[in-house]
Order: C-alpha cells, then structure tokens, then sequence
C-alpha cells in the first residue's frame, strides 16, 4: 500500500493500546501510520515502547501550562507540524478543550473500557458491578466536545463474571479493546483513503463529512 493515513498517538502511561497499534502498522497493507507519539508526562512505558518502535516521540508535560486551552493549543500545533489526519487517544489522562476538539472535527478516536452510551466518564468497571450487569465491553468512538458522547465507530462485549472484580473484569476488557482499537483504527483510515480518491473526482466530496457513514 504506497499511502497510508498519518496518525498521531496520544498517552499519559503504560501505552497497552498504544503497542497494540504499533504492532498493527507493522502489517504492510494497513492503512494507517503512526507517525508521532506525545505524552503529557515523562519517563512513562508507553514513550519507551514508539522509541523501540523508532516513532518520533514528545513529552508536553501539562503542569507547564497554566491553563488547559494553553496546553491544547501547544498539543494542536505539534500535530499540525508532523502532519497527521488522525489523532488516537490511548489511557491520555486529560479532558481535552472544546476549542481543540472543534479544530480536528471526526478527526480524534478514543476507545472507553464501556459500552457506551452506558458508564461514561472514569470508575466504569467498579460502576458496571454495582450495577448488576451481565456483560460489558468497549467503545471505541470519535471524540466531541461532550464526554464520552461522539459518534460509535464499534464496539466490543465482554461477559462480566458472578465473581469479577474491578481488576478482573478491567483486564479482559483491555484484550478486547486491543482488538477493536486496531479494527477500528484500519476502518477508519480505509475510509479516509477511499474518500481522498473520491475527492480527486469531485469537489464536492469531503473526508470529514462521510467519516460518520460507515
């Protein structure tokens, strides 16, 4: 596959659905490309595992920043310099501003440890078993202004267990959450690549508008 879609990995740790990524690029006919990867804190597993990859690393380290808009806005130039389409948000530990999330419109995945719109926000697996549920699951999602609330690109079941615990249940959900980031991630920038085609035919077409028609 001569083009592939450029994209830029967000994470604040120990980056799992990070490599899962990165072990997914490595086929040669998948679409995507991860091209930068940027941590708000230093020394974390995840920036150890793209520089063994050898992809281009940053740290952004938010306490340097006084305000949250200060510190998207240094995040949206870095990724307007290294040139990438798509932005995938991997365990990043920071709710991002309105204002950033407008300037990449249909343009940032993230993949939540729920069935959405079920449990959105944090504590989802310790919520999920007071709740009584009998399965869960992951999401992944393009991010809006509204947490947790953006347009479901898919999604994974797990069973949840009569003897689950927060951590048991939490550790086969990231399996499958690996699974879905890498189909998902393919999806998606198989349809960018088939709009650009499109768009060389007709002005009229637009990537970000068809990315919700799956």
């Amino acid at each position: 596959m001569s083009k592939k879609v450029r994209v830029a990995v967000l994470i604040s740790g120990n980056g799992t659905n990070l490599q899962a990524l990165i072990d997914a690029c490595i086929a040669p006919n998948y679409p995507a490309e991860i091209v930068l990867v940027i941590s708000n804190k230093a020394n974390t597993k995840g920036i150890e595992r793209a520089r063994k990859a050898g992809i281009t690393t940053r740290v952004v380290d938010h306490t340097n920043y006084s305000s949250r808009e200060e510190f998207d806005t240094e995040l949206s130039k870095i990724l307007s310099n290294s040139q990438c389409t798509l932005v995938c948000l991997a365990g990043f530990m920071r709710i991002l501003s309105e204002s950033f999330v407008n300037k990449w419109p249909n343009s940032i995945l993230n993949i939540h440890p729920s069935l959405l719109p079920s449990f959105p926000g944090t504590k989802t697996h310790e919520r999920a078993l007071e709740a009584g549920v009998k399965v869960s699951g992951c999401t992944l999602h393009f991010v809006t202004a509204e947490l947790d609330a953006g347009p479901i690109i898919g999604q994974a079941a797990v069973p949840v267990l009569d003897n689950d615990t927060p951590k048991t249940l939490a550790n086969r959900v990231l399996k499958e959450e690996h699974k879905l980031y890498a189909l998902g991630l393919e999806l998606v920038a198989n349809k960018i690549l088939q709009n650009k085609k499109i768009a060389l035919n007709s002005e009229k077409s637009t990537v970000s508008k068809s990315l919700l028609n799956f």
